[in-house]
């Protein structure tokens, strides 16, 4: 593909961000750039330019936000792209605008497709336990991550959490892209449907802690996956108000007797750490926030607390 492509860009948070800017950097910037809206952010709620826009901005590019891309149907057909771009832009396009870049749209998408299709596939790497992780490059069909594969690359990160693993899988996706504007010809390969996983969209509450019924192995995963969002949490019962209780950092330690303690119970550990019993083994914890407040290393979060060991969170 020669330099002088004419190619748009859709995508929205950090990940599209990142992707944006290292083509730009590269010498393919888009002529136009598609983000979400604009929204309120933190607790102050002030309005918020998307990361994509920023950058967008940053480099003079013409940006549109529309509520739906058919609205900007017309605009996107008057450019005669060659080539759409997107990166995490989290709502599925439709087949009028799949159709207008001459050469499609290429994908950029944080998994090793077919595994990990759909919203949220860094997450779900890291609950699923992979040893790999690793980008696609897709060219895109109106089915959510099932077009062919242009290309893929793997990299190993060791227990890694959500946000280190998110920009450097943003990076390598970025640099693979890249290669296959450089390089022009593709030859796209159709995905294995029979190893296609999907992924959930993750709320709220899925971040809540079950003591019963998960290990400590998993709930140590669930601390790295939503370190982010929605966080890894508990609740505690502190002479009668409710608190929610942020886990930030811990790690799985083997029990012999996992019936010795009943599950969510607090236990000392060290000078720094304490332990909580979980439907098997301990999850030993470093470090731990009260919602609304400043996150705190264990030994400083007991003091004016002791009532916290022995304790059993819920």
């Amino acid at each position: 593909m020669a330099k002088k492509l004419k190619i748009f860009f859709i995508g929205t948070p950090q990940f599209g961000a990142i992707v944006l800017e290292k083509m730009i950097n590269a010498g393919y910037a888009p002529l136009l750039v598609v983000a979400g809206k604009d929204k309120p952010v933190g607790r102050k709620k002030l309005i918020t330019s998307p990361p994509v826009k920023k950058i967008a901005q940053k480099y003079d590019i013409s940006i549109l936000q529309p509520e739906k891309l058919t609205e900007i149907e017309s605009v996107i057909l008057d450019y005669s792209f060659d080539l759409g771009v997107t990166a995490a832009y989290g709502k599925i396009l439709p087949q009028s605008i799949l159709n207008i870049p001459k050469q499609g749209f290429f994908n950029v998408h944080p998994s090793l497709l077919p595994q990990h299709r759909g919203a949220s596939p860094i997450q779900s790497a890291i609950l699923n336990n992979d040893k790999e992780f690793g980008v696609s490059i897709i060219k895109m069909i109106e089915r959510v991550d099932a077009g062919p594969i242009i290309a893929k690359r793997k990299i190993k990160m060791k227990d890694p959490f959500y946000q280190e693993l998110h920009d450097r899988l943003a990076i390598v996706g970025a640099d693979l892209l890249v290669e296959c504007l450089i390089a022009g010809k593709i030859n796209p390969k159709q995905q294995d449907e029979s190893k296609a996983t999907h992924t959930k969209v993750f709320k709220k509450e899925d971040g809540r802690i079950d003591w019963e019924n998960e290990t400590a192995d998993y709930i140590e995963r669930k601390i790295r996956a939503f370190h982010v969002w929605p966080g890894c949490y508990t609740f505690w019962d502190n002479n009668g108000k409710l608190l929610n209780i942020k886990i930030l950092k811990g790690f799985s330690l083997k029990s012999d007797d996992p019936a010795k303690h009943s599950f969510g119970k607090v236990l000392a550990f060290s000078s720094d750490k304490i332990k909580i019993q979980c439907q098997k083994n301990f999850l030993v914890v470093e470090k731990i926030k009260i919602e609304g407040r400043n996150e705190l290393k264990i030994k400083d979060f007991l003091k004016g607390r002791p009532n916290f060991i022995n304790s059993i969170l819920k």
